[in-house]
């Protein structure tokens, strides 16, 4: 898992180009939720800056982290000039401020469990927000979706992240409300969920997937090979399921 979370400096610009960003209903849905100004985030493995640009536009003073130095040179391309930045671990981070939100968008299962929500809290005021946000991103037609798995199948039996604590996929509540639930640090969490449907070309898809830790953890001979054989059963264009699953909590006033 170490060397997945580190693998994507390389594919630093593709990685800008073919994530999906976040819609503004995230934003608003965070901060309904805290009930309460915002004024400071942290954000935890930022990437490059998909969500950092969501808050930072908004008014809200943005500390975006990130361990790998290409990732972050490319999220300086795109962020506001307030946004300030350091490379940095999560677990590697200083503790002793405080800020009124944290968050972590496709980046928290990168993270170790030991102590992850003591630290998570240490890091938050009294009373303020966590907020975690991401999911899959698979292709909404069920044939070609067969047809795509069965390509990929002699090189990668899945390209997904297992959940981080064993739960099953049915379960009502997923990784990481489960944990929060758990933590003494925390209460009121939440799980939500933002539908979104995108179409994009195959090229493009394909360039989503060389995104991904599973293939870009692939020997480079067989990650040319699985999307060539890929391209072949792509459609001109496909539609994309992209819900985002949004879990949120707050870190209790005795803390």
């Amino acid at each position: 898992m170490a060397d997945r979370a580190l693998s994507f400096g390389a594919m630093a610009e593709a990685y800008e180009r073919f994530r999906p960003g976040y819609p503004v209903e995230l934003f608003d849905m965070v901060l309904a939720y805290a009930d309460q100004p915002v004024r400071t985030a942290l954000e935890i493995g930022a990437g490059t800056g998909k969500a950092t640009r969501l808050f930072a536009r908004r008014g809200i003073t943005v500390t975006a982290t990130e361990p790998d130095e290409a990732m972050l040179a490319e999220l300086r391309k795109h962020v506001p000039a307030s946004v300030r930045t350091v490379q940095a671990s999560f677990e590697d981070l200083q503790l002793g401020e405080r800020y009124g939100l944290v968050y972590a968008a496709a980046a928290l299962h990168w993270t170790k469990p030991d102590e992850r929500w003591s630290r998570m809290a240490a890091l938050l005021e009294p009373g303020a927000v966590f907020a975690s946000c991401g999911g899959p991103i698979g292709l909404a037609d069920p044939a070609v979706d067969e047809a795509v798995r069965a390509a990929r199948a002699p090189f990668l039996e899945s390209d997904e992240i297992p959940s981080p604590d064993g739960t099953p996929p049915a379960h009502a509540m997923q990784w990481p409300g489960t944990e929060l639930q758990r933590s003494e640090s925390f209460t009121d969490v939440q799980q939500r969920l933002v539908e979104r449907r995108l179409t994009m070309s195959a090229c493009e898809y394909i360039g989503q997937l060389s995104t991904v830790s599973a293939y870009l953890m692939l020997p480079n001979s067989e990650r040319e090979q699985v999307f060539g054989q890929m391209m072949q059963v792509l459609p001109e264009t496909v539609e994309i399921v992209a819900d985002i699953t949004v879990h949120l909590a707050r870190r209790r006033y005795e803390q």
